[in-house]
């Protein structure tokens, strides 16, 4: 209930003379802001609005007196930012389309009392109501996109990508292009979120790397968007794809300043990963990074099954399925092996191209195709060929990490080999 004072003084503006108005309803708004107590001031304001907005007050008259009080609106606590302005909008409803200029205004100090108060969804509502394609207000592409962005980012702080991903669209079907850096900074950073959120691992670490790399981001903030990288890697499928997705991360010289490093160094070489190594990785993965599929494994789960299938393909010309099996940790149940279950990761990723290599159901056993041509799947040729090429590789990288580090201490005995 609006204080006594407040509603006899808008019964007495309401009965004054047209002309007179403006300037009586601009003193009674800071009247009321310095005399109402902390518990009438909402509803004094709430009154206050009631009565320049009612439908004797002609648009034009009310335009100023609401720009006014959204100037007023605007230093005051968030709890009455929030309690005013939502009445305020729903005034507006019926008649924003000639107010949509102040409607806009409050709207956005609404959403920034609701972000404050960590109502990230409430916030980007609020803001969604802004009529950005009007043709009482000329809104440039820019504007546009730093709205869209900013409603992106509050819905993805909820996780609500289904939400966040339909205004990332609007970004992207604009003819324009993103200009200013920061805000192609920020798109990619919510197109990797989503798409990591989506599941779609390989083409959210491309996105979280090319943020990792962008110019006038702090170096904290790149390393960060590097282990997300890393993290989006190891937990795609595995395959060709996921490989040079894992050899440019590698080659990243920051790598080795992540914690993932030892993750990645591992799945690069086609190494076997130990319970204990993916136990403790799992622990820096997020709720949805972590949520159980279909068929009752995790994403880690089924990455790190089939990164020891590829790794074990480098150890064996051929396995049983039973040994694969348990090398891969898999455990049966009343209704399939464990070695069953080998065969079936084995036989799909065969399907897909992401393993070379043919399965005997007859006999049980898993052959591993060498990939050279002219080698059978039982030969060692091409097995001791891929490891002699690795062990070259190997060598080459870590020659090219010592020459770096000796360019990096001695910039000046580096200069001078090399000008000889």
């Amino acid at each position: 209930m609006a204080s006594q004072k407040v509603t006899s003084a808008l019964a007495s503006i309401e009965s004054a003379p047209s002309q007179n108005k403006p300037q009586l309803y601009n003193d009674l708004l800071s009247q009321i802001v310095s005399t109402s107590s902390e518990h009438e001031l909402a509803q004094d304001l709430i009154y206050y609005l009631d009565s320049i907005l009612d439908e004797n007050i002609s648009i034009v008259a009310a335009r100023p007196l609401l720009d006014s009080f959204t100037n007023v609106l605007r230093g005051l606590p968030p709890e009455i930012q929030i309690k005013v302005g939502q009445h305020a909008i729903t005034l507006l409803q019926s008649r924003s389309g000639s107010m949509e200029e102040q409607d806009a205004r409050i709207r956005e100090i609404l959403a920034d009392a609701y972000e404050s108060q960590e109502e990230y969804i409430a916030a980007a509502r609020a803001l969604q109501g802004i009529h950005l394609d009007s043709s009482q207000r000329l809104i440039s592409d820019a504007a546009k996109v730093r709205m869209w962005i900013r409603i992106v980012r509050l819905y993805l702080e909820e996780d609500d990508t289904t939400s966040a991903e339909s205004f990332l669209n609007k970004i992207k079907n604009l003819p324009s292009k993103i200009e200013d850096p920061e805000l192609k900074l920020h798109f990619q950073l919510s197109q990797a979120r989503i798409l990591d959120a989506r599941r779609r691992f390989l083409d959210a670490s491309q996105e979280y790397f090319n943020v990792s790399l962008a110019a006038g981001v702090d170096e904290s903030d790149r390393l960060k968007a590097l282990s997300a990288a890393i993290i989006c890697a190891v937990l795609a499928p595995a395959g060709p794809q996921r490989s040079r997705t894992l050899a440019r991360l590698y080659k990243d010289d920051r790598a080795t300043s992540v914690d993932e490093f030892g993750i990645l160094e591992k799945m690069f070489l086609d190494r076997l990963l130990t319970p204990e190594e993916v136990s403790a990785f799992s622990e820096k993965l997020a709720p949805h990074q972590l949520a159980v599929t279909a068929d009752g494994t995790t994403v880690l789960d089924k990455a790190v099954t089939e990164h020891n299938l590829v790794a074990a393909s480098k150890l064996y010309e051929n396995i049983t399925t039973d040994s694969l099996g348990a090398i891969l940790g898999l455990k049966g149940n009343g209704e399939i092996t464990a070695g069953e279950k080998a065969e079936a990761y084995a036989a799909r990723m065969v399907e897909q191209g992401r393993l070379k290599g043919s399965i005997d159901q007859i006999s049980g056993v898993i052959y591993f195709d060498s990939g050279i041509s002219g080698v059978g799947s039982t030969g060692s040729a091409g097995r001791n060929l891929r490891l002699w090429d690795a062990g070259v590789q190997g060598v080459a990288e870590n020659v090219e990490r010592v020459a770096a580090s000796i360019i990096d201490e001695f910039p000046e005995f580096a200069a001078s080999q090399m000008v000889h």
